[in-house]
């Protein structure tokens, strides 16, 4: 393991994606409001953190790696908030990628004892957030060139497109790719497809609302036909994360995780550690192991959070 996070310490990344701010407003409630019947939160903090794609950027650069992220950070207070949280962590932000269109994504959360209560989402129609690649789409492909590996995340807000796939998908950088289905995009034939039990499903054609047993057998032979990853990590939750390869499952690894607080942000830190590992030259099932145990420390936290190689060394 020291060896492997020593390694991961020399890999530069390129994330692309849906970068938003996450605020956290934390407190208590002890009374039901007087003008409407809904609680009264006494707040005793308020926290902002990287979130979506910027949340990726944050687990590699927390677990070593260096760094770049590219996506629509607006020219607002949102905005420089956001920058300023990932430049405090010595993560790239090219001013290129500073546009004054359109505001900043931001998700507020409000909680009371470990419990969400209620979300305050602020952010345009997706169309607002496209890149226009006419004008940066060889600033993009130079980053893709400078890096060792590719993360595309896409959280379903605009930044990624067809267009964006394409032209990262022409280059020979490794890929990895979290799809958001509902959005119908062309996720076609990354070395890494990373999606959740209800993503997956969606992936392979059917309902994401199937109960019971997950159907493993159905879902990777459908998603390999229509999509052609060379590796599919599929998260289950609880119940572990399966792996395919080349249209075959390979196994389900149990989760690691000993309490679970909050996934918030889980998947985030699993397409980092899996492209990490893999990048670093480790096997498809040795990756997958260390992004186990990445993803174990990271859901035993409340809210969007990291994971450090000293937490990883320490299980």
């Amino acid at each position: 393991m020291k060896d492997l996070l020593k390694q991961i310490k020399s890999l530069r990344i390129l994330v692309i994606g849906d970068v938003m701010l996450d605020r956290y407003v934390i407190g208590e409630v002890n009374r039901i409001s007087p003008e409407a019947p809904v609680p009264v939160l006494t707040v005793h903090e308020e926290q902002a953190v990287a979130g979506g794609a910027a949340n990726v950027a944050l687990n590699i650069r927390s677990l070593g790696a260096q760094v770049e992220s590219i996506g629509w950070f607006g020219q607002d207070d949102r905005g420089n908030e956001l920058v300023e949280i990932l430049q405090n962590k010595e993560i790239l932000v090219d001013q290129e990628f500073r546009f004054s269109s359109t505001a900043t994504i931001s998700k507020s959360r409000v909680t009371a004892s470990n419990h969400q209560i209620c979300r305050v989402d602020r952010e345009a129609k997706s169309e607002h957030y496209q890149p226009d690649l006419a004008k940066l789409g060889s600033l993009i492909s130079e980053k893709v060139s400078q890096a060792d590996a590719v993360i595309v995340s896409d959280y379903g807000k605009g930044f990624v497109t067809n267009e964006l796939l394409s032209l990262v998908r022409k280059s020979s950088k490794f890929l990895a790719v979290d799809p958001k289905p509902s959005r119908l995009l062309d996720y076609s034939e990354p070395d890494l497809l990373t999606p959740n039990r209800m993503e997956a499903l969606e992936l392979a054609g059917m309902s994401r609302e199937s109960r019971g047993v997950f159907p493993a057998l159905q879902v990777v032979e459908s998603i390999f036909n229509i999509h052609s990853p060379e590796m599919l990590a599929i998260t289950l939750g609880g119940e572990g994360m399966l792996l395919a390869k080349s249209g075959n499952v390979e196994r389900t690894i149990p989760t690691a995780a000993r309490e679970v607080f909050d996934v918030s942000g889980a998947g985030d830190t699993v397409i980092a550690s899996l492209t990490l590992a893999l990048t670093a030259g480790q096997s498809f099932e040795q990756a997958a192991e260390f992004a186990n145990l990445a993803a174990g420390v990271v859901v035993g936290k409340v809210g969007t959070a990291t994971v450090s190689p000293e937490e990883i060394l320490s299980l």
